[in-house]
Order: structure tokens, then sequence, then C-alpha cells
């Protein structure tokens, strides 16, 4: 079943790339002004597709489609419902809810820094743009998020009878002689989610903008352990985003890594729930049995719950499991499952320490990202 929906939509993405909008006959126009990307410091370039150039039409474009409702089916839900900017475009649930009220079987991930991620979904390895991603909440039918499945044309037409929306698709597509196509929706929404830069954390603060009081004692402990070599913690959250699978300007070879993290072993041979095998659902190879990309950690305070499928509540509980090697390894009499992570072997904190960490792991929060008004529902925040 996976791999057909993933056949389904590389088709659909192949449709939307040629149906792009043919360039308007009546030659070039001017491009719209370049994006200012506002880095934050030590924050390379993110790279971007070559067929979607950012600008701050589109972007604009983008914010405003990001939380337009009529991107539903049933009117009922928007980009935004799923992804709030309060928790770092996450929304709090054990399992997301789409429009039509399904429930989903994975946890709805956060959008900070998404520009810079290779991997866009838990665990699908064929998914690596924006913009064929795009395409999965938009018409997917397991499970439904928005809900139009094979209703494209309607969904144009909804947004082609709105002058005003028309107009803003001109200014962001000015060389398309249709602007408002499956295309240019993608694009625009997936430059306004590449514009989501999170990088003034009091861990920003203190690391880049030398303020050696804007971590406490106990972060600055933490942040000891999180590097050292009993947690490992950094093997698989590294780097400026705390991610492994990261991607910048600068970068020669994008990766893609996943992980097994010991979170189930149901036959003692490593096997996952039936319901989500992980990255295996794609490759059938067994040694992907429960591999999921390791998420970024930045505003991890405010994305629980955590793990693929939202089945560990808190960071404290987050800890004990990797400190336990694996939470599976209690149902099996100690030992680990033969295909987890080899840096999920365990470990010792002492409550102090434990603490300690999160305590650091409270630092990664961007306060001011998570209520900058440039990433706001415009109907709320213009």
């Amino acid at each position: 079943m996976a791999r057909r929906q993933g056949q389904a939509w590389k088709a659909l993405a192949t449709v939307a790339l040629l149906g792009a909008g043919c360039a308007d006959p009546s030659g070039p126009t001017e491009e719209p002004v370049p994006y200012d990307w506002k880095l934050p410091a030590g924050f390379p370039k993110p790279r971007v597709p070559e067929d979607n150039p950012m600008s701050e039409a589109k972007v604009q474009l983008g914010r405003r489609l990001f939380y337009d409702k009529r991107l539903s089916l049933n009117g009922t839900q928007s980009c935004g419902s799923c992804h709030e900017q309060a928790r770092a475009f996450t929304d709090g649930r054990v399992h997301a809810v789409g429009s039509t009220g399904q429930a989903h079987r994975r946890n709805g991930q956060g959008l900070a820094n998404v520009a810079y991620a290779t991997s866009l979904t838990w665990a699908n390895s064929a998914l690596t743009t924006l913009e064929a991603q795009a395409l999965v909440p938009l018409f997917g039918r397991e499970p439904v998020e928005l809900g139009f499945a094979d209703q494209q044309d309607v969904l144009l037409e909804r947004l082609r009878a709105d002058p005003d929306l028309t107009a803003r698709f001109a200014e962001a597509f000015p060389n398309e002689a249709t602007p408002v196509s499956l295309a240019t929706l993608t694009r625009a929404l997936s430059a306004f989610e590449r514009s989501l830069i999170s990088g003034t954390s009091p861990y920003d603060r203190y690391l880049y903008g030398k303020e050696v009081d804007a971590l406490s004692p106990a972060a600055k402990r933490g942040l000891q352990l999180f590097l050292s070599e009993r947690l490992e913690c950094d093997h698989c959250h590294s780097g400026f985003n705390f991610q492994d699978a990261t991607v910048h300007e600068a970068t020669k070879e994008p990766v893609l890594p996943y992980h097994n993290t010991g979170l189930y072993n149901e036959d003692g041979q490593g096997a996952y729930p039936a319901g989500d095998t992980g990255l295996f659902e794609i490759t059938f190879r067994p040694d992907d049995m429960g591999r999921f990309k390791a998420p970024s950690l930045r505003n991890v305070a405010v994305t629980g719950p955590y793990m693929h499928d939202g089945s560990v509540e808190t960071l404290s509980d987050v800890l004990d499991h990797y400190a336990a090697g694996g939470r599976a390894r209690a149902a099996n009499g100690g030992q680990p499952s033969p295909l987890q992570s080899a840096f999920v072997r365990g470990f010792e904190l002492t409550p102090e320490e434990k603490a300690d960490v999160i305590a650091f792991l409270e630092s990664l929060t961007d306060t001011a990202f998570l209520t900058d008004p440039r990433f706001a529902d415009p109907a709320t925040v213009p």
C-alpha cells in the first residue's frame, strides 16, 4: 500500500510540475523582489529549488494560503490548523486529525527550520522537496488531511474565483500564463514554509550572541551532558539545527538518515507494530524496520508529545526511554532490539543531571519565533 501511494504521489507531482503554467507568450516580465532571509547568526543560507526562487510576494502569498481554510474540501481546516505557530507549527496532539475528523496514525511534525530538512515526513524517503510534500495533505486519501483527493479542479476553481487572491498569484508568478495552478499553489506554500526560520533562542544568544547569561547554569551543565559520549544525543541531533538530516546551500551531498530507537520490539527480532513499520514500508528492506527520521530539537519543549506515534508524553519520559536503551527492552528481558541504533545503548542520569538536560532542551525554545507576526495568520495579524 505504501509503495503504491508513493508511486501515486510521484505521478501527481509530475503532473504538477508539467502543469506549472506555460510561460506567458507576451514575453518575460520583471521578477518579484528577491526574499531577504534575515538569517540568524550561525545559520547558512537554505538550499532552494531552481524553479522556485524565493521572493517576498511569493512568501506573502504562501502565508495567506497556509492559513486559508478553502484549502480543505469541506472548508474546516487550513494548513495552520495542524501547524500552530505557538507550538512551533505542531498541534499538541498525540495523532494529527484531518478535516473530516479522521485521526492519523502519526504525530504531527513541526515546521520550524523545515527549509533545512532533507527528510520531510517521518519515514518516506521519496518525498524530498516541500513542493512535492505539499501534495500529500491536499490530495491524500489515507489518511485524509485536507480532503481534495482527485478533485484538483474544485480546489483551483475555488481559488481562481477570488479576485484579490488571483492578483496576488499574478504578482508572485508574473511569468505564468496561468498564475493560479497546482504548481504555483505548492510553490507559494513551500516558499512560506522555507521562511519559517527559528534561531534566536537563549542557546543561540549564548553561543552566537556571546550573552554569557543567556543560559542558566543548569542549562549549561545540560549542554555538556547533551554533547557527552555518555548520552550520545548529538550523533542524531547535530549541527546548528540539532538534526542530522540537514541540507543547505553549501551541502555537497544531502543525506537521508533514519533511525530505529528501540521504541518497539514486538517479536524479539525488532518488529514494530504492523500499522506503522517506518521506512520499511517504502523500501521493504528488513534493516529498515522501525526506522524514522530524527526531528530537529529546536523548540522541542513546545512540540510534545514525542516520537513518530506521539507515544512519549514529556521530555522527562523521552530521557527515560533513552536512558533505558530503548523502551522495548523492558518487555524483552532487558535485551535490545537487534535493529536499533548503536547509539541507543542506555545511560544513567542522576535526578539533578536529568533536570539539567531538560533545562538545556528548554533553552532551545525561540519565543520570538513563536510570536513573530511575519508567520502569523494574516487575518489576525496583517
